[in-house]
Formats: structure tokens, C-alpha cells, sequence
């Protein structure tokens, strides 16, 4: 378990934690919130040991394996290999290697003595024992099956990480993460720079994670799915709340309302003994009880009422002009980049519909963001054509915040920079006031804006000439959940049409109500929501698979049974194999407990004890019995798996 006892942490006279108390029980799955700069990442920090605490004390269990997901490669492994890289995820095995390689070539040595032979050999063995007890021949394969989780390309697993951009650079750190197989794993917003099938497979492979798990993220589907305990970190406090992310709200808010009546009644108290306290404190035959009174009142603990975690300023975004029915048509659209480029968009069509919600889904690079670029009429189609419809008036917002609002500028100056020239500045504080930037929090610059602040400023900056087409592209990024909720809300209330990308799946099955999937180099369109979507879409590659599938011959049958009794003599002859090993390393452990039992037995005696021997080949039998332990564990799981394998072809 991890035990944080009486923790503070100060930065630059900011108190992130004040003596905190939190326990974290071997197999907790834990959700980490709070507001954004709350103390998240301070959190892991310290749980990781880059840093320490200013005063108290956290402890870790001893030998426990701690894998966190790092913000940039360490230096000089950009020009590793994406596998390699990768795969280095375990510093035991990559130990046990170097070990290995060094035995192999002291081996190759000509003239090397029969009897440090038989000792290197003797190494090479034990050493080959221990790599595959720490699963060195199963990590490259697994691996390769997170990285294409993930969504890199086989055919890329071997070029450097310098050929990848820094998005991708953050994948192939998950995916090394993921396989080093901790007692303990911290995530802090893993989701980001993940597309939706990314996320999905990351879901599926957290949920039988076997250890530990501690995870940051503003994704609430992966809160919901994937947590049963939830932490939140607010105002130099963790609280810890038993349960998922929808169990938090719930009771917190519970708790919210609580303290608000628990501060009210107190005020009350407070105000009646200060009234009668005025009123018998002139009075001598009262004198002694107004004193009594008012010790009473310099006793009471002021009730703190839990603060809201909603989002400040609520997005409401006006009513558009009026469009057409048809609000944009794609006609045969195909779209490269370059002259010779091969097609990443390829004679597709479809139409939007006034007051449509709709959603992009795909992996990265399928040409999500290049079809809301094609929309807005920042790219033009290689052939075919894009047709707005009847007073369509767009409004984009770019994927990054730092591509339309300039640092230094402040909030009024960037609505202004937006506006048409003969827009009157009445109008501009209009806009800037409805998306909460009233009097002077409209001479705020924008690099001291928060995610939420930014998210309004560049609807403000949208919204100065009103569209009644709205392209957003990641909308969600850099915004805590309170923020991604009241987005959503404003967008599910807007009159007007939406057409956007966003990893993020919770927010996307509630705005959406219809959904574009990328089949590159073309498209499928769903009248429905993401749910609906991914209902669908299996069921549709379930009908290809099967129509795909040719009919077999004769002779392909008696091959296929042919092939099937091969395969099925191979496990049979691997499952015999390893019921050897398994007896054997079963009878090496009780043969291993005999020789405990019998030493402790010495040891209690007190007869003519060698102590410091016995002591000694104590501890040499605890670390072979633990060794041995994960050999057996390792055999039997690999037998069970023959066992399935072969029951799965016998049903075949």
C-alpha cells in the first residue's frame, strides 16, 4: 500500500497539500480530480520520487515496480527504434540481457577452460530461466499488439522515433508504460493526443490490468470504466470518495448542499447568541451568563462551505441567423496533399442538413481534420466540389488555441481583431460579456487565461460575426471536465449546426446525433449516435467478413484438417511438455519449503547455532522460492493457454 502521512507541499508561497492523509490499497483503481494547477501531477510526482514532500513522510512497499508515462523521451532514445524503444520497458530483463550477451560472448572465447565453461553455462542457464520468468519472450509480442492498439503501422514499428511527431513520440511512451508490467501504474491524461479507437483500446487493456492503477484524465469515459475509487485533489486537500467518477458528483454535490446547510443553521446560531448576548450584557443579574455565552461563541468552528466545481461562467451561445435547409453539400470530393500524393479523401459525398450535430470519427491520419478544412474552404477539393447552401455563415475554431489568440493580446483585442470594420463597440462588449468577459476581465491577456477562459474567447471571437455553422476541431482540448460539461451543454442547446472532430467519446455521444466514420479513402455516414455508430459499424464488418470469405474445396477442407490435427499434436506434445515442468518446479518448491521448515526449526532450537550461515541460506531459499514461484506461475499459465487453444480447435 502507499501511505501519504501528514504531507505538505508548498510552491512559490502556494500551499498544494496541507498535512494530507491518504491510503492506496494494493489493486485500487483510482481516479485522481480536481481543478486545473489543484496538485494532480504534484501528486504522481511525489508518488514517483521526483519529488519530495516539504514536511510528513510517504511510504512505498519495498520492491514495488512503479511505471509513469513521462512528457518527453529521456535524451538520446530518439534514435532508438519504435519497437525497441518500446520494448525496453522492463530494467530486469534489459539487465538479465546484457548479462546473457556478455556469458555468450565470454563462451565464444577460443581455449576457454572446460570448468569455467561448465560455470558460464551453468549462468547462461539460470540467466535464460529468470529472462523468461520476467516474460521476456512474450514482451516483444505484446509490444507490437500495443503499439497497433495504439495506432501505429506494422510496417513502421522499425523506423526511428525522430521519424514520428511528438503526439505519436507520447504514443510509443504509453505503449512502453503499458507492457513493463508494474505493481503500480500512473496515467496523467493518457487520452491526450489519442484518437477514439486509440481510446477504446486503451479501455480494453486498463480493465485487465492486474495492479495498482492511479489515472489523471479529463476523459470521463475513461473514468467511469475504468475507476472504482475516486480522489479528489482541491485546495490543499485529498478527499477520497468510494467510488466511480459518477459517484463523486453525486455525493459531493450531496455533500456541497450539506455544508450549505450546515453554514446556514450555524449563522443562525451565531446571530441569535450574539443577539442575546447584546441584550443581557448591560443587565448585571446577566452579566456572568452573556460571559458564558460568549466563550461559547469564540468555541464554535466556523462550518466551510465545499466549493462549487462547476464551471465559472456558464457558455451560452446566441441564437443564428437563419440558413437553408441544405446547409453544405460534398459532391465526389477527392483531396491529396501534393501533386502526386495518393488520395486521402477519394470521390466522396454527402450532405449536411440545417440543425445537424455531427461528429468525425476515424484514427488519426485518415482525414478528419482535412474534411472540416475542406468545409470551412481553407483547402480546396482535388476534384469535385464543396457547396454551401442558401445564407450559410461558418465559424471555425482551429484545433490548437495558440493558432487564432496571440499571447500577449488581450481578450477585447482578439474579438476585435475578429469583428467586420464597421462593427460598433457596443456590439463587441455585447459578445464579450456574453461569453463572461465583462468590464475589466475583458483587459485580460490572454496568457493568463485558464482552458475554460480560452474556450470562450475563441467563441467570442466566433460568435462577433454570428454563424449558423459551427466547424470545431478538438474543441475539448485543454479543458478540465467542468468545462468540457458546460461545452457540451451550450452546444446540445445551440439552434444552430455543428460539424466536429473530438477524441473525447463521452463528450461526442452527447452533442452528436449523427456521425461520419473514416473508412479511407472514403466515408460512412450514420443517422445516429456514437453509440448507434459503433453498433453499426460491428455489424457491418461482420457482414464483409463474411461475404468476404470463399467458399472452400474440397481439398482445402482435408488440408484444413490436415493442418488442424498438426496443430492439435503440437499442443498436445507443448502441454506434456510443460505438465513436466510444472511437476518439476512443484516439486523443486516443496523440496525448497522442506529446507525452510527445517532451518527455522534450527534456528528456534538455539543448539550450537550457526546463525549468520543459516541466515544466510534462509534468504538464498526465499529468493529461489520466489523465482521458482514465477517460473510455476509462468508454466501453468502457458499450459492453461494450450488447453484453451486446444478445445478451441477441437469446437472449430
Amino acid at each position: 500500500m502507499i501511505d501519504f502521512i501528514n504531507v505538505s507541499k508548498n510552491f512559490a508561497s502556494q500551499d498544494i497539500f496541507i498535512k494530507v492523509n491518504l491510503r492506496i490499497n494494493p489493486g485500487e483503481r483510482i481516479g485522481i480530480v480536481g481543478p486545473n494547477g489543484s496538485g494532480k501531477s504534484t501528486l504522481f510526482s511525489m508518488i514517483w520520487g521526483e519529488m519530495l514532500p516539504d514536511s510528513g513522510s510517504i511510504n512505498l512497499p519495498k520492491g514495488m515496480r512503479i511505471s509513469h508515462l513521462k512528457q518527453q523521451l529521456p535524451p538520446g532514445d530518439e534514435k532508438r527504434s519504435l519497437l525497441d524503444y518500446s520494448s525496453d520497458a522492463i530494467p530486469e530483463l534489459t539487465e538479465t540481457l546484457k548479462l546473457v550477451k556478455k556469458i555468450e560472448h565470454d563462451l565464444a572465447v577460443p581455449g576457454i577452460p572446460e570448468a569455467d565453461k561448465a560455470t558460464l553455462l551453468n549462468q547462461h542457464g539460470e540467466l535464460q530461466n529468470r529472462f523468461e520468468a520476467l516474460g521476456g519472450y512474450r514482451l516483444r509480442s505484446e509490444t507490437c499488439a500495443a503499439l497497433s492498439g495504439l495506432g501505429f503501422a506494422e510496417e513502421r514499428f522499425g523506423e526511428p522515433l525522430t521519424s514520428f511527431s511528438g503526439g505519436w513520440q507520447m504514443r510509443a511512451q504509453l505503449a512502453r508504460v503499458l507492457v513493463a508490467q508494474p505493481d503500480i501504474l500512473l496515467l496523467d491524461e493518457p487520452s491526450n493526443y489519442l484518437d477514439i479507437p486509440a481510446v477504446e483500446w486503451l479501455c480494453r487493456f486498463l480493465k485487465s490490468f492486474p495492479g495498482t492503477l492511479l489515472l489523471i484524465s479529463h476523459d470521463r469515459f475513461l473514468l467511469k470504466r475504468l475507476t472504482s475509487i475516486t480522489v479528489e485533489v482541491n485546495q490543499g486537500a485529498l478527499t477520497r470518495y468510494p467510488g466511480d467518477y459518477d459517484y463523486y458528483r453525486r455525493e459531493r454535490e450531496n455533500r456541497r448542499l450539506a455544508t450549505i446547510s450546515a453554514k446556514r443553521n450555524q449563522d443562525r446560531k451565531i446571530e441569535h447568541m450574539q443577539r442575546t448576548i447584546e441584550r443581557f450584557r448591560s443587565k448585571a443579574s446577566k452579566a456572568s451568563q452573556a460571559q458564558s455565552w460568549i466563550k461559547q461563541l469564540d468555541k464554535i468552528e466556523a462550518v466551510e462551505e465545499l466549493d462549487d466545481l462547476g464551471f465559472s461562467g456558464a457558455i451560452i451561445l446566441p441564437p443564428p441567423p437563419p440558413s437553408g435547409a441544405e446547409v453544405a453539400r460534398f459532391e465526389e470530393v477527392s483531396f491529396a496533399y501534393g501533386e502526386s500524393g495518393l488520395p486521402l479523401l477519394q470521390n466522396i459525398s454527402f450532405d449536411i442538413k440545417k440543425h445537424d450535430k455531427i461528429a468525425i470519427v476515424g484514427y488519426n491520419g485518415t482525414g478528419k481534420t482535412t474534411l472540416l478544412k475542406l468545409l470551412s474552404g481553407i483547402l480546396k477539393p482535388r476534384s469535385g466540389k464543396v457547396v454551401l447552401g442558401h445564407n450559410v455563415i461558418l465559424g471555425y475554431q482551429a484545433q490548437e488555441f495558440s493558432d487564432i489568440l496571440p499571447p500577449e493580446s488581450t481578450a477585447y483585442d482578439v474579438v476585435r481583431a475578429a469583428a467586420s470594420g464597421n462593427t460598433q463597440l457596443s456590439t463587441l462588449r455585447s459578445v464579450l460579456g456574453t461569453f463572461g468577459f465583462s468590464g475589466d476581465e475583458a483587459l485580460k491577456p490572454v496568457k493568463v487565461l485558464s482552458g475554460g477562459e480560452k474556450i470562450r474567447l475563441c467563441f467570442a471571437r466566433i460568435f462577433v460575426n454570428p454563424p449558423n455553422l459551427l466547424i470545431l476541431d478538438e474543441p475539448t482540448t485543454h479543458l478540465d471536465i467542468a468545462a468540457r460539461e458546460a461545452l457540451q451543454l451550450a452546444l446540445k442547446q445551440y439552434r444552430g449546426t455543428v460539424c466536429m472532430v473530438s477524441h473525447d467519446i463521452e463528450f461526442v455521444e452527447n452533442v452528436a446525433e449523427s456521425i461520419i466514420g473514416m473508412e479511407t479513402p472514403g466515408i460512412r455516414k450514420y443517422l445516429g449516435s456514437y453509440s448507434y455508430y459503433l453498433e453499426k459499424s460491428a455489424a457491418q464488418n461482420s457482414e464483409n467478413t463474411a461475404q468476404q470469405e470463399p467458399q472452400e474445396t474440397p481439398d482445402q477442407r482435408k488440408e484444413r484438417r490436415r493442418e488442424r490435427a498438426r496443430r492439435r499434436q503440437e499442443l498436445q506434445n507443448d502441454k506434456k511438455h510443460y505438465e513436466k515442468k510444472v511437476a518439476a518446479l512443484e516439486a523443486k518448491i516443496e523440496k525448497n519449503d522442506t529446507e525452510s521448515k527445517l532451518i527455522l526449526e534450527q534456528l528456534s532450537s538455539g543448539d550450537n547455532v550457526d546463525y549468520p550461515a543459516l541466515n544466510r541460506r534462509l534468504h538464498e531459499l526465499h529468493v529461489d522460492l520466489e523465482l521458482l514461484t514465477e517460473q510455476w506461475e509462468d508454466a501453468a499459465t502457458k499450459m492453461e493457454d494450450i488447453i484453451r487453444l486446444n478445445n478451441e480447435i477441437h469446437n472449430d
